[in-house]
């Protein structure tokens, strides 16, 4: 018996709630229609470490001169250059050379802010490069001292080296005034060809780092100026259903 009572009050409140329904039909919200802006911006943005240059003011055994260019593209995604020279000299009682070098790196930055408008260029990113860097080393001069036979002093000629790695990358560029960006990077090196050092590797490395480590942790601090051109974006208007 209450099973057939159970029956009857669940099929009461069901039909119920089905005429409830049809009495007053829920309408469905629209959501709002969005405009989407086609990016015809194009930006091209010059940078110059500043955290190097004040580096050289206060270390005299090295003196590095980085720069860097990135060319907005779309969808967040940035085309990036860098290149850059400097020198350094190791110099000890039992050991003294220097080398000098130019670097050049290619690469990509992605932004991890979408863009809220046409004027926002501030950035988040992670990025990947690949570097090259062409090193001349001098005459080596070291001394070697015996308690049996005395001093001895020798040269290792010089020569020249080629190195290459690749980078993981992250930052931050602010746009602090119009076209002026103030921004950081810290990067993760991995020396590809380590090996090739064995006899007598580069003190300093200019954008790399110390040239007998296989992977090394550097930073940037960058100050940048942007040029950018045909600023009136398109908008694309949502299409009439009707």
């Amino acid at each position: 018996m209450l099973r057939y009572f159970t029956s009857i009050i669940l099929v009461l409140l069901l039909s119920l709630s089905s005429f409830a329904q049809e009495q007053e039909p829920v309408e469905e919200e629209e959501a709002p229609a969005k405009k989407t802006i086609v990016d015809s911006l194009h930006q091209l943005r010059f940078g110059v470490d500043i955290s190097k240059l004040a580096l050289n003011q206060f270390i005299d055994s090295r003196n590095s001169y980085e720069f860097e260019v990135d060319y907005y593209h779309r969808k967040d995604l940035y085309f990036v250059g860098e290149f850059g020279f400097g020198n350094a000299k190791y110099d000890s009682s039992y050991l003294s050379y220097s080398n000098t070098n130019t670097y050049f790196k290619a690469g990509i930055n992605k932004s991890l802010l979408n863009r809220i408008s046409n004027k926002d260029w501030d950035m988040a990113f992670i990025g990947l490069r690949y570097g090259l860097a062409f090193i001349e080393r001098s005459d080596a001069q070291y001394t070697i001292t015996d308690s049996l036979w005395g001093s001895v002093t020798n040269t290792v000629p010089g020569t020249n080296f080629t190195a290459h790695w690749v980078e993981l990358t992250g930052g931050v560029r602010v746009e602090v005034v119009k076209q002026l960006f103030l921004g950081w990077n810290v990067r993760a090196k991995f020396l590809l060809n380590g090996n090739s050092f064995t006899e007598l590797p580069p003190y300093y490395i200019t954008g790399y780092g110390r040239g007998e480590k296989k992977s090394i942790f550097d930073y940037n601090v960058y100050l940048s100026y942007a040029i950018r051109w045909n600023a009136k974006p398109k908008v694309k208007q949502p299409e009439d259903d009707n």
